[in-house]
């Protein structure tokens, strides 16, 4: 890698950044934290329920609005409940030392988001979610609120991510168009360019008529630590049509699948972006992170679909097949990481489909 090189920093010089203590952690990072772009961030041993969510603000810490806005102290040690519709404050087991010009991007992990389980980072002086500027110093907080289902937490669960980047290596529509010709980033249907790779729903299945499900209103908890057991019917209705068209529910939480399947060639790494509002009352509820190597080629993968979190706003929606609801924004890696998802990590979601968090069985 260059000295110079701009762009999202790969695994090998994660590895780097963490021997050189511009991030480290109470107990120490281990090496199945480390993502091809990516570090997952672990809970630590205590949560604040607070009132309200917060962003902290210049000059604050978030032991300052903690101090505010606390309603009770809870030990996560044991395991603990955290209930739906409640917000949390949980202090991470990593703090950041970051040096000038490097910058952090922090986002919920993949089977977070399917769990409609709202987690965002927060640090002291930040007047952002999830964004964390060059120079800072300081610990690292998650701010957790269960929207769908009450969870069951311990410490040491990986809830979020952070990425790193140096500079901004985000690709223009005219570089993302030259990377398409190339390397076709999309299969399944056109290729729209426009502040980043549109993608669409699918409400027509190859087979069937199952294109999603809605979250039920009244479940029982999920422990995160128990992957593969729980039966989707007593938590999730499905979804199904023939039409090629849903209504979506006011408050109502989804899971759907793009039309497009979708490649993340290895020099490179996307982010999943909302749609504009205004083209309706809903968004892609959360954004999120897409190695190096998903579904691409080099990793196994030949296209993966994705998975789309979507929650209606303000009044009922139809949602059409084919309907733009969100973008990838692309951007290059400073070098093409060791390891690609899929290909030398344990890849849950390589391949996918229309599919729960991996705590749910599926037929």
């Amino acid at each position: 890698m260059s000295a110079n090189a701009k762009g999202v920093l790969p695994s090998q010089s994660l590895e780097a950044i963490i021997g050189r203590g511009e991030i480290f952690a109470d107990p120490a990072i281990i090496p199945e934290q480390i993502q091809p772009a990516s570090i997952d961030l672990r809970l630590g041993t205590r949560a604040y329920r607070v009132r309200a969510s917060f962003l902290t603000g210049e000059g604050a810490t978030v032991s300052d609005r903690l101090s505010q806005f606390t309603m009770h102290e809870v030990d996560l040690t044991p395991g603990a409940v955290l209930e739906k519709d409640c917000v949390y404050v949980v202090p991470l087991m990593e703090s950041l030392d970051l040096p000038e010009g490097i910058t952090a991007v922090a986002n919920a992990k993949s089977s977070t988001g399917r769990l409609d389980l709202l987690t965002r980072l927060i640090t002291d002086g930040g007047l952002e979610f999830d964004r964390i500027t060059s120079g800072y110093t300081g610990p690292l907080y998650a701010e957790i609120c269960p929207r769908s289902f009450s969870v069951l937490v311990r410490p040491g669960m990986r809830l979020n991510q952070i990425r790193f980047r140096s500079g901004q290596s985000v690709l223009s529509d005219d570089e993302l168009r030259d990377l398409h010709a190339s390397e076709q980033l999309v299969s399944g249907g056109p290729a729209v360019i426009s502040e980043g790779l549109g993608f669409s729903v699918d409400l027509k299945p190859a087979t069937g008529d199952l294109v999603g499900y809605r979250a039920k209103p009244h479940t029982g908890v999920i422990d995160l630590d128990r992957i593969g057991e729980y039966d989707p019917a007593e938590y999730w209705e499905e979804v199904r049509t023939t039409e090629g068209r849903i209504i979506l529910d006011p408050g109502a939480f989804y899971i759907l699948v793009s039309r497009e399947a979708v490649h993340i060639p290895p020099a490179y790494a996307a982010e999943m972006a909302p749609y504009y509002a205004m083209v309706g009352e809903f968004r892609v509820h959360y954004a999120g992170f897409f190695d190096p190597g998903f579904g691409h080629d080099a990793a196994g993968g030949s296209g993966s679909r994705g998975v789309l979190e979507v929650r209606c706003h303000e009044a009922p929606f139809v949602l059409e097949h084919g309907q733009i609801v969100g973008r990838l924004v692309y951007e290059r890696m400073t070098a093409a990481p060791d390891s690609l998802y899929g290909a030398g990590i344990a890849s849950n979601y390589q391949g996918q489909g229309l599919k729960l968090s991996k705590h749910f069985r599926m037929g």
